[in-house]
């Protein structure tokens, strides 16, 4: 049974193997990112631009790929390729980037809270485009899986952390910012909407895009991050004044950027050889990574809501993945 269809490569075999590890990999470093970020805090606040941070693991991505085809790690293809193979990827690097950039934007028409709950919208639009694009049906059980995912979120973001500090609802970084209701405006609502099918759009496109081309990995992922590093930067410099690059910059915020740079590598394999909705479970098993790491290094407790996601992601696979 293939990845696509549900299966879960087995440990038999050298390259099952690789791909499991790649796997485990990835979702320690996606449960990392945000317990890495609070590193990075001075004074309660990230003492660099987003922007700079975005711009440097594009940046980072791209040189890696230059690298690895450098230095023969994968071979160039035999007949130059035309170069107007790399023009469908300007698109992917559109969306990745407009789906970025939402996030921000949506932190101003709703609460933090309702916001980590209502983004988990986006493993349903995911598994519908995937399904309209890539033409795979999903069975019930499979349906039933990504729907336990959902929840599995859902539960986690509404109280799967506390800081020992407060009782207030919600994630800790809301909590310690103070008490804020529930809410959510109607030009929200449509943002968020948007997101989620931006998102879900970005991770399937470039799935069909890499499935089809008969490129090295390497190569579509140097067209891909030039893209990226290109509008990142037009981003970054149309910012508006401050601060520098790099300043603000420590050692945790090069780990957050040579993480993410790598966690993105892993993840275009998984999208060339997986699919997108391994992808889904590589990001809602990674909360189980993030919970962890937070309440070891950040000092937050576990509460029943992390358990009860726990569970229900487990369930999911097992549902998803298991023997039909």
């Amino acid at each position: 049974m293939s990845v696509e269809d549900g299966g879960v490569p087995g440990l038999g075999h050298p390259r099952q193997a690789r791909w499991t590890l790649m796997l485990l990999l990835s979702t320690a470093m996606y449960g990392a990112h945000a317990p890495l970020l609070a590193l990075c805090h001075v004074d309660g606040r990230v003492p660099f631009r987003p922007s700079s941070a975005v711009l440097l693991t594009e940046l980072t991505k791209l040189l890696l790929c230059a690298f690895s085809l450098l230095v023969g790690w994968q071979a160039w293809p035999q007949q130059t390729p035309p170069w107007r193979q790399a023009a469908p990827f300007a698109l992917s690097a559109l969306l990745y980037g407009a789906s970025n950039n939402l996030v921000i934007y949506l932190q101003r028409y709703m609460d933090p809270s309702t916001y980590q709950v209502l983004s988990n919208l986006k493993i349903g639009s995911t598994a519908l485009f995937y399904c309209l694009c890539l033409r795979h049906r999903l069975s019930a059980r499979q349906g039933l899986a990504l729907l336990l995912l959902i929840a599995a979120g859902a539960c986690y973001a509404a109280g799967g952390l506390q800081d020992p500090g407060n009782t207030l609802p919600g994630p800790p970084s809301a909590a310690a910012a103070g008490p804020m209701p529930l809410h959510i405006s109607p030009l929200g609502l449509l943002l968020l909407i948007l997101y989620c099918l931006i998102s879900g759009l970005s991770s399937v496109y470039t799935e069909l895009l890499m499935k089809r081309q008969r490129l090295p990995l390497a190569l579509q992922n140097l067209f891909l991050y030039t893209f990226g590093v290109l509008l990142n930067l037009g981003l970054h410099a149309g910012g508006g004044p401050g601060p520098g690059l790099l300043e603000g910059f420590s050692g945790w915020a090069a780990l957050v950027v040579l993480s993410q740079a790598l966690n993105g590598l892993l993840m275009s394999a998984v999208m060339k050889h997986g699919s997108s909705i391994t992808r889904l479970f590589v990001v809602s098993c990674s909360l189980v990574v993030n919970a962890v790491l937070s309440a070891a290094l950040l000092q937050l407790q576990l509460t029943a809501a992390f358990f009860l996601a726990t569970l229900l992601i487990g369930l999911a696979v097992r549902l998803y993945y298991g023997s039909r």
